[in-house]
Order: structure tokens, then sequence, then C-alpha cells
């Protein structure tokens, strides 16, 4: 990211509500360590660089919240009262930082580090790949299908052609060859594989 994407971002974040700052970081700390592990198990420089991206654009949002408070605390107590969104926004962004450090370690290599997929290979949940292929779930949106409630798993990343979506909104709609990155069990990527391959219908229910 350049300087001028920098700049730029932050000119937009001073628009923001504290509110919007906050939940803005909820969002991508919720995001940005699956898309760290995937980065390493798919060795996807890519989106190690959007994990970095992220990171930078945490430190922006981080440093928004500090100013903010440090102009809004007049008294003792205010500064009290503040002291708890300070205390969120940390956390956010270290689990941001986190994050980074996770991609750094694809710089030693992890090709040559199965310590990494022996770690993983016992996880309750994992991060994995799944290709759309003639499916009824091609044309229709996260929403429309309730991917995450009707198997379990959520979709943090959508390959498109050479270009990736992450964390993708729930009117975000799937197309045929679409490879999603998934988070969730074993059991519901098994679910959610057979309806990706068109071997099983999306299931409907009636209207009440």
């Amino acid at each position: 990211m350049s300087f001028f994407d920098s700049f730029s971002e932050e000119r937009e974040e001073e628009n923001l509500t504290v509110r919007e700052l906050l939940t803005e970081m909820k969002d991508i700390s919720e995001v940005i360590v699956d898309l760290a592990y995937a980065s390493l198990l798919f060795d996807s420089n890519e989106i190690g660089d959007e994990v970095k991206h992220l990171e930078s654009k945490m430190d922006v949002l981080n440093y928004e919240i500090r100013s903010r408070t440090m102009l809004a605390s007049r008294t003792r107590e205010d500064a009290i009262q503040l002291s708890g969104l300070l205390q969120i926004a940390e956390s956010a962004a270290a689990i941001s930082k986190a994050a980074g450090d996770i991609v750094g370690i694809r710089e030693i290599n992890p090709r040559n580090s199965p310590f990494l997929s022996f770690v993983l290979r016992d996880a309750e949940e994992k991060i994995l790949p799944l290709t759309i292929r003639k499916s009824d779930m091609s044309g229709k949106s996260i929403d429309e299908l309730s991917v995450e409630a009707e198997t379990g798993m959520r979709i943090i990343a959508i390959k498109r052609d050479i270009r990736w979506i992450y964390d993708p909104e729930g009117d975000t709609r799937l197309k045929e060859n679409d490879m999603i990155i998934v988070r969730g069990t074993e059991d519901g990527f098994r679910r959610l594989r057979k309806f990706a391959n068109g071997e099983e219908k999306w299931p409907t229910y009636p209207m009440e």
C-alpha cells in the first residue's frame, strides 16, 4: 500500500463515528487471523499481502480512536470511562499484529516446514478450499443460501479468476468456478462439498 493509499484511508476514517471505528476493527479482527492461516496453508502471497494491508488499516483505526479519546477526555472521570474503548481498540490491534506475525512465518519457507500442517491437522475447526462446480449454489448470494446456518461453514474469502474477495458480504453472489475458502468442521465441509459439487441440491424450505 502506497503513502497516498494510506493517507486516503486516514481521511476516510476521520468521517466515521467512534462506534463505526470500533465496528470496523471488530470486523477486521474476526477475519484477519483466518486469512493469515490461509496464506500459509495455500502458500499465497496475495492473501499474505491482504493481511498486511488489513494490519496497516487497523493501525490507522487504532490511531484515530486514540486521538478521539484524547480530545474527548477533559476530566479524570472522562478518562476512566473512555479507557474501556482504548482497551478494546488495543486488543483488536494486538490480534491484527499477531496475524501479521503468522504471515511472517512464510519467510522461513513453510513448504519445507511440515510442522504447520501437523499442528493444524487435529484442530477442531479447519480452513479448507472448495470450488463451486455445476451447482445450484451458483448465482445465489451467501445470505440467500444461509451458508453458515445450513452447513456451519463460514466463507472467509473467494477467489474469482485472478481476483480475491476477502470477508465477503452477505449479498455477495457465488459463481461457478469460484474457489471459496471456508472455516469450520470436517463434517460441515463434507456437507458443503456435496452441494458445491452438485451432488445434492441446496435445501429449500416452504414459506411460513
